[in-house]
């Protein structure tokens, strides 16, 4: 067993050490500590370990809160301070920024904060039936292992949510096809709550019963869903209500289904959202892009504002989600949504959305690179807003919009959407030069 001086954290949470030129990744270490590790994997340029005891604690250690951690893949972070969390965030932020990117941000903005537990509004837990281990497992996926960590609580859902999860292990192992229910997808909304019951065989008679007589003893809707997202249809109540979630300082209520990509944190997206309008600034008379715009989360807004805006996402059903929100919240007029494969985005198809004063994007983890590659040298939008949830991809795109689009990094800065984990989401501006 060797021991090393931790010196930062990784992208994935990792205490980092070198050892005799090596770098080692420690799960379960903090800067400035001194740990005994386990190596896991040893590679020529660098080793994968695990924290076997430490010998000196930082000052930013606290106890686990979960009793799944250390066990669960869901969280990582959970043994460093929840300040000290978003400010590490920041300096993995920093770091993508300059050694992928090779740019720095004039300003850095004030990490976003919101609750550090019961923040997560949407969850998919996976269930198996192992009768070797008890029978039922529910919960997220061990760390670095396809196997279920076994949840009977879980402090980052909502505390009523986290309470129902022993209730489901009774109610899925008495279920006829207890073994082919792989999936319970979880939204909470400010309007109700929907549990998605994934099954690969039809459910027994018997079986709707006992999901509905859940769905009755704790307030929430039951669906299910034999095939993919689409598939999904309620199954008790009929005719409850449906599933939104409100923008106050917009006035905004945006409609979803429990299948639809929301983000997870409402408190900390709003507060982006927020974030983001202060940065783009719409204004009367604007015409303002939204790509990868999903249900109009960023779209509404920005029309709220009085701007005339177009909003793009490969989705047809999120755009067709988009089109009734704008439709339910009085913006249609100035709101426009085309489906369409921005990962296939050209200069073409950028010109086709017409003259824009500003671009907003908030793509997934994979990035917006052939948007960036196709903004037009004659046709700049002055300013962008990029939204990311990964700094790495984000690196990659501002380097393209810094050394070869003629913009500059006015200021990034993250929002911690996630805590407990390593997850960075971050907001970026840049500007025309």
């Amino acid at each position: 067993m060797s021991a090393a001086v931790i010196e930062s954290l990784d992208h994935e949470g990792r205490g980092i050490a070198h050892v005799d030129g090596k770098a080692v990744f420690i799960e379960g270490a903090l800067p400035g500590e001194r740990v005994e590790y386990t190596v896991l994997r040893e590679r020529p340029r660098y080793a994968q370990a695990e924290t076997a005891r430490v010998l000196k604690a930082s000052a930013q250690r606290v106890a686990p809160r979960c009793a799944h951690f250390g066990t669960c893949g869901g969280c990582s972070m959970q043994h460093l301070d929840s300040s000290a969390q978003a400010a590490a965030k920041q300096r993995i932020l920093e770091d993508a920024l300059w050694h992928i990117g090779k740019v720095e941000p004039q300003i850095i903005h004030p990490a976003i904060h919101g609750p550090a537990w019961g923040y997560r509004y949407r969850a998919r837990l996976s269930v198996r039936v192992v009768p070797s281990k008890g029978g039922v497992l529910i919960g997220f996926h061990q760390k670095r292992s396809s196997y279920i960590a076994d949840m009977h609580a879980c402090p980052v859902l909502p505390p009523a949510i986290s309470a129902l999860v022993p209730e489901l292990h009774g109610l899925i192992a008495g279920l006829s096809i207890a073994d082919r229910v792989p999936q319970i997808e979880i939204a909470v909304s400010d309007t109700a709550t929907a549990f998605v019951f994934r099954h690969l065989l039809p459910f027994s008679v018997g079986d709707r019963r006992a999901l509905a007589a859940f769905a009755d003893a704790h307030g929430i809707q039951a669906w299910t869903q034999p095939g993919g997202p689409d598939t999904a249809a309620p199954l008790h109540p009929q005719g409850g209500p449906g599933l939104a979630y409100t923008l106050p300082e917009f006035d905004v209520r945006m409609d979803f289904r429990p299948t639809d990509f929301t983000q997870v944190n409402v408190h900390i997206n709003r507060l982006l959202i927020r974030r983001a309008m202060q940065l783009l600034e719409p204004r009367p008379g604007e015409r303002i892009a939204d790509l990868f715009c999903g249900l109009g989360n960023f779209s509404l807004p920005i029309a709220r504002r009085g701007a005339s805006m177009v909003g793009v996402e490969g989705s047809e059903a999120l755009v067709e989600r988009a089109l009734a929100n704008a439709a339910a919240n009085g913006l249609a007029a100035r709101c426009e949504f085309h489906a369409a494969n921005l990962f296939e985005a050209t200069e073409d198809s950028l010109a086709a959305l017409g003259p824009l004063d500003k671009l907003l994007i908030d793509p997934p983890r994979e990035g917006a690179i052939a948007v960036v590659k196709a903004i037009s040298p004659l046709q700049r939008p002055p300013r962008i807003v990029y939204v990311s949830c990964n700094p790495a991809t984000l690196a990659r795109d501002a380097a393209v919009l810094v050394h070869e689009k003629g913009y500059v990094l006015r200021g990034a800065g993250i929002a911690n959407m996630f805590p407990q984990t390593s997850h960075v989401e971050s907001v970026a501006l840049f500007e025309c030069v």
